[in-house]
């Protein structure tokens, strides 16, 4: 399952870098798209996303990670804590990397409602979303056999990196590209980590994660 979604997410990845870096079609739609709603913010969605994002900022993010890494903690969970340790730390400093390695200006608008310096491609505020979150289901889909936990686990996390994804684009900080890119980069991610940390419990204690 693991190389299943690490093989299609970064086919994903590497369709999407390359229609935004050769200038394809899904250029022209991320400017439609991202001046369409720089055009048609209004409160309260706006100080609502403003707020979404805030949470999922790099702050943010220690914050919510401290809380996810102390509950596996007093849950035994030893090797969900080290998953969690590589994947949503490890998925940032990637973010960063890939950012610099494609340079992707962001959008631009008269009058913006975020101004930001660094690079566009992928979104890190999505990517560090889809690491936590996407975490955050597969431990409690493993964990909790109920499946009226596992259904409202999926929907609340799928919800959860949506609503950042969309903050990001309705802000003008990123192109809807940008976030489907950090979506499937994080996808791959996880399943890196996920997968490493499950063989290494396998060898160890002889159980899948």
């Amino acid at each position: 399952m693991g190389m299943a979604l690490l093989l299609v997410s970064g086919m994903v990845f590497h369709e999407l870098a390359e229609a935004v870096m050769g200038q394809e079609a899904i250029t022209v739609l991320d400017v439609q798209v991202a001046h369409w709603f720089n055009a048609h913010a209004f409160e309260p969605l706006t100080s609502l996303m403003y707020l979404v994002s805030h949470v999922h900022s790099v702050a943010g993010m220690v914050v919510l990670f401290g809380l996810l890494a102390w509950y596996l903690w007093k849950q035994g969970a030893r090797y969900w804590l080290l998953a969690l340790a590589f994947a949503v730390p490890g998925g940032m400093v990637l973010n960063v990397a890939l950012k610099f390695y494609f340079q992707r200006a962001r959008p631009v608008f008269e009058e913006p409602l975020v101004s930001l310096a660094t690079y566009s491609f992928p979104s890190g505020h999505t990517t560090a979303a889809t690491c936590f979150y996407g975490l955050l289901l597969s431990y409690l889909v493993i964990a909790r056999p109920a499946w009226s936990v596992r259904v409202a686990t999926v929907a609340l996390c799928l919800s959860m990196v949506l609503l950042v994804a969309f903050s990001r684009v309705y802000l003008g900080a990123h192109y809807v590209s940008d976030v489907l890119a950090a979506m499937a980069e994080s996808v791959a991610w996880l399943a890196v980590c996920i997968t490493a940390v499950s063989t290494l419990r396998r060898r160890r204690e002889g159980k899948t994660i």
